[in-house]
């Protein structure tokens, strides 16, 4: 017995230690899935509060119990259905009454949020399934509030479907490819003024009044709006087959900073009569409607903002005449938030809450319906980052906010009078919440730089945790068990005297009698974060280097999220200095740390990210032996305009600030060896932007290392791409850093 008891003993260490000395591989990450941590998505709350339905195996709908999680019932299942037309879904969106539900078929991608799909509608009642359109791929389907009608684009004009008769009508007849667009947003608008709060991101611009009578939508005439077009290989994609011996060319309006934008038009279609009503929303052109919103009494209300993007208006519209007048103007010495526009809601009466920097954080205030302020809501020295709704029998309103620390998130309610307020979530680090219909329930999902999601359901009343969804325990014990590196938060003070945040993952066996490589990763865009106590991407790219050697780092430099409106406006009318500072400050700090190899400091970073690698080794010189600039912007001038003139305002009234920190104008002083990289057929950061700098790099005599992959976005993804990119990545960075 002894002896079969050490034997069990050894070969229980030797399985351990062979686990210990696993490593993670690029397959592990880019192909396999690994490290993916599994979450509880397509959740949606159902009406009666108590119930939630769940999408399974792309062919059924579940009804499930909150309280006890278990089935109640299938409200659809494909199986069900005697030669149905279709094979799965990958959407689905119920009816206000859930008596009938819209099913996303057959989806073909077109830009970041925006696709093409043949839908489908079943009726529970009659039991059919049929096709929304026989005429061809539809975009921005949306169900009226009542169920009984259905709009979709279809060509860039409007059809409204009678579900009751079968019948279809065509609401708008000028749309056309490159010139007009109804009911869906222009390219810079989907990309820009993305709904932040939906995980379909802002692909339609048209909407139901609550009695279902009005469809309210935004035209765009884009025929002044000058066009960026690119060349499209055969590649993979079986679309450009025919473009063997001459490459196919994408075109589309793309409006770069200082240049003309679409304009915009509100309309409202009045359904019985098919009459349409131009809304009057001034005599400026040169403006934004980026929301239409629908108050519970049915007025329409018009989010305009000027072009600046420092004065927020809502009109609101009359749709039987057109006629407006402002309820609400929120104005800003330099600008407003984006996502600021989704916190606008509505309540049952009328009320509205919106989210404010007024003070010099971002919190919530409460409004009547005639645009009068009641209350503010939250107030402190932190910053409000999501609204999730009022709940009228408790009397309170929930948000997340960076409250303990701009690293973490937390859930919490108040009332009106504040004399009613806490937390909801108990876990440190960063959390997020999903209630129920009627606030009965919710869904917390948390996360930490040491533990994967985990989802648990709660009763709200008493705060009550009930059950957990999904704890990720296989993978909690797989990175356990294979020992990767971990971060580790730090924060150090500049030169200036400004306190940064950071994380660093130290290599595998860390020795701090040794001296180690540094790679710096960061994106330090505008009110972004990448130090946060959060899963976030997990297992990575990160911990991969960490493994090979590597001392991976990342500091947030200012303009970064979660520290209130001044620490993140600072790079206002001079994007790219600060933040390149603070990069530059980050890898001389490093220097000064024991078990750092001051010679071999590297730094990368994608998008903003690459931007900010060009200039920070531009302005860091012999500090950075290497660097690798993905996708980068390399002007903010190529760029388009809501985002850039949001922090820049134009290049006609700002020439030194889009100059003074491009990286084209300081080419020549890049001394360490740089890795540069980009999709063929990136609509969102063109080519254009590595092809001017690589330009004056070889006039300047810089030599650099290039990769241009065919056919690919901004996200250089798809079949064999990933990991062909991060293992180039990786072999440059073991060849330069030595």
């Amino acid at each position: 017995m002894k002896k079969i008891c050490l034997l069990l003993l050894v070969v229980a260490t030797t399985a351990i230690q062979a686990q210990n000395t696993q490593k993670i591989t690029l397959e592990d990450l880019f192909l396999k899935g690994t490290f993916q941590s599994k979450t509880v998505s397509g959740l949606r709350p159902m009406n009666d509060g108590i119930h939630y339905s769940i999408k399974e195996n792309n062919a059924k709908i579940v009804k499930y119990s909150y309280q006890t999680g278990e089935e109640v019932e299938v409200v659809f299942d494909l199986a069900s259905i005697n030669d149905a037309p279709i094979s799965g879904f990958s959407d689905y969106t119920f009816s206000n009454d859930e008596t009938r539900i819209l099913l996303t078929t057959n989806t073909r991608a077109i830009y970041r949020h925006s696709f093409t799909a043949e839908y489908y509608v079943w009726n529970s009642v009659t039991k059919e399934l049929s096709a929304l359109s026989d005429n061809g791929a539809q975009q921005g389907a949306t169900f009226s509030p009542d169920g009984e009608r259905v709009a979709y684009v279809r060509d860039n004009n409007i059809f409204i479907k009678s579900l009751k008769f079968g019948s279809t009508s065509q609401a708008t007849f000028d749309g056309e490819k490159n010139k007009i667009i109804n009911g869906l947003p222009d390219w810079v608008y989907e990309e820009e003024f993305g709904d932040y709060t939906s995980a379909t991101g802002f692909n339609k611009t048209m909407w139901w009044s609550p009695n279902s009578e009005f469809l309210s939508y935004i035209k765009f005439d884009e025929r002044e709006v000058p066009g960026y077009s690119f060349p499209m290989y055969a590649g993979m994609n079986p679309t450009y087959e025919t473009y063997k011996l001459y490459p196919g060319e994408e075109r589309y309006k793309y409006p770069k900073a200082g240049e003309k934008n679409s304009v915009v038009q509100v309309m409202s279609y009045e359904i019985k009569t098919k009459k349409t009503i131009p809304v009057n929303i001034g005599e400026e052109t040169d403006l934004y409607v980026p929301r239409l919103k629908w108050s519970p009494n049915n007025e329409l209300a018009v989010m305009r903002l000027n072009r600046l993007q420092n004065q927020l208006d809502v009109l609101y519209a009359n749709p039987y005449t057109g006629e407006t007048h402002e309820v609400f103007t929120e104005k800003n010495k330099r600008f407003i938030e984006a996502n600021f526009l989704d916190a606008f809601t509505y309540l049952d009466n009328g009320n509205f809450v919106v989210l404010s920097e007024r003070s010099g954080w971002a919190h919530l205030y409460l409004y009547d319906k005639q645009g009068v302020e009641i209350a503010q809501l939250t107030d402190g020295e932190f910053d409000v980052t999501e609204f999730y709704g009022y709940d009228p029998e408790k009397k309170v309103y929930y948000y997340q906010a960076a409250a303990v620390s701009p690293l973490r998130r937390e859930v919490y309610y108040v009332s009106q009078d504040k004399k009613l307020k806490g937390k909801l979530s108990t876990m440190e680090g960063t959390n997020s919440a999903v209630f129920s219909s009627n606030f009965k329930y919710y869904i917390n999902y948390f996360s930490s730089s040491k533990a994967p999601n985990y989802i648990t359901l709660h009763e709200t009343k008493k705060n009550q945790q009930i059950r957990f969804l999904q704890d990720n325990t296989v993978l909690k014990n797989t990175v356990k068990n294979m020992g990767i590196p971990q971060r580790e938060f730090f924060t150090f003070k500049t030169s200036e005297g400004v306190e940064l945040n950071g994380f660093m993952i130290k290599p595998s066996g860390f020795d701090p009698a040794k001296k180690y490589p540094v790679v710096m990763t960061q994106y330090s865009g505008p009110n972004s974060q990448q130090v946060s106590d959060s899963w976030g991407r997990g297992v990575s790219w990160n911990e991969y280097l960490a493994q090979e050697g590597f001392l991976v780092v990342c500091v947030d430099p200012r303009g970064t999220a979660a520290r209130g409106e001044d620490f993140r406006k600072i790079t206002y009318m001079q994007l790219g200095k600060y933040e390149s500072d603070d990069q530059v400050e980050t890898a001389k700090y490093l220097t000064t740390l024991p078990y750092v190899d001051a010679k071999n400091i590297a730094i990368w970073g994608w998008s903003y990210g690459g931007f900010m690698t060009l200039l920070t080794m531009e302005k860091g010189g012999d500090l950075f032996k290497a660097g690798i600039a993905v996708a980068p912007v390399t002007s903010w001038r190529f760029y388009d305009s809501v985002y850039t003139e949001r922090y820049m305002r134009t290049p006609q009234v700002n020439a030194e600030g889009y100059d003074d920190n491009s990286p084209l104008s300081h080419a020549a002083d890049i001394k360490g060896r740089l890795l540069i990289i980009h999709g063929s057929a990136d609509d969102n950061v063109h080519a254009q932007n590595t092809f001017e700098m690589t330009e004056k790099m070889v006039q300047a005599g810089v030599q650099f290392d290039m990769a241009i992959y065919t056919n690919r976005n901004h996200g250089i993804s798809g079949g064999n791409t990933s990991i062909h990119l991060y293992t180039q990545m990786t072999n440059f960075l073991k060849e330069h850093l030595k």
